[in-house]
């Protein structure tokens, strides 16, 4: 039984990786997601068209998500055709919005060199984004290629996280299939070479979760998001994870619209993690990580 089953108070959540998906972000992907993909990841047919930003906030609401992290997302070469980029003015101004309930991420696309260096730069100290966000399948380059490095230098300069794509990625339509470059042992190296680094494996590192949670055990700048699998299916290592010996290095996130921020929280519930580990989960570990401190630590 829940919480809001029971009337008990519930953790508000911060959910670090959300995507923007209104009209005009499904209209940008265009043939580059096709809806083999999105039927894979069972999104509900009604919401394939596109989520106003408000019915976003409304079903984050539900969801008991006070925070959600937006990312300007770069999947693939500006200069290549089934790629696109959501600019960083349309993050901005959405988040400028709501100010208390979004914040954005900074894409990188490491074809852009640095004039993407750059950009990234003016994200942080002209636009308020508190990170960077990474999708190195897109760019068929693994997460310790030599081209992301000024990114990642420039990111230590700048004091903010990179969160990337760790583990296999799907197939997003016919004719369009990418290799999966982003084995979670990839991060070792960058870690390595970069120790001041804030590095985040997104997407639990499936099929190769062991190895993130290993990658994360080993470096104290390494972090886990648990977006884009459904809590009920995790593997039980990250579960264990989650709720124990790892509880410092994880954050709760939906990749939304790839899953529900409700159907997330209701299965959390259900997994049963101690209150205080599933508090660092759900949303001290992401404040702390971000450098957050002017919101409330909530429970309603």
């Amino acid at each position: 039984m829940t919480t809001q089953q029971t009337g008990a108070a519930r953790q508000q959540a911060v959910d670090i990786v959300c995507n923007l998906f209104t009209e005009s972000e499904v209209a940008l992907r265009g043939s580059a997601v096709g809806p083999e993909f999105l039927a894979k990841v069972r999104l509900a047919a009604g919401r394939r068209s596109g989520v106003s930003v408000e019915d976003m906030l409304a079903m984050l609401d539900e969801a008991d998500v006070d925070l959600a992290f937006l990312p300007a997302t770069k999947a693939g070469s500006y200069r290549l055709r089934d790629s696109w980029h959501v600019p960083y003015e349309r993050i901005a101004e959405v988040c400028a919005r709501h100010p208390g309930r979004l914040r954005g991420l900074a894409g990188i696309d490491p074809t852009m060199g640095m004039a993407g260096v750059r950009e990234l730069e003016r994200g942080v100290r002209d636009l308020g984004f508190i990170g960077a966000h990474l999708y190195p399948h897109w760019f068929e380059l693994a997460p310790d290629h030599a081209r992301y490095y000024p990114f990642y230098a420039k990111s230590c300069e700048l004091g903010v996280p990179v969160m990337m794509q760790v583990g296999h990625c799907l197939k997003y339509g016919e004719g369009h299939t990418l290799p999966s470059v982003g084995q979670p042992i990839s991060l070792d190296q960058v870690a390595c070479d970069f120790p001041e680094l804030t590095i985040i494996g997104i997407h639990i590192g499936y099929p190769w979760t062991e190895e993130m949670i290993s990658v994360a055990y080993k470096h104290p700048n390494v972090y886990i998001g648990s977006d884009a699998y459904a809590p009920r299916y995790w593997p039980d290592a990250f579960r264990q994870y989650v709720a124990s010996w790892g509880q410092d290095k994880v954050m709760f996130g939906t990749d939304f619209p790839v899953i529900d921020p409700v159907r997330a929280r209701r299965e959390i519930d259900e997994l049963g993690f101690p209150a205080a580990a599933q508090a660092k989960f759900l949303r001290d570990n992401a404040l702390r990580v971000f450098g957050i401190s002017d919101v409330e630590s909530g429970v309603v």
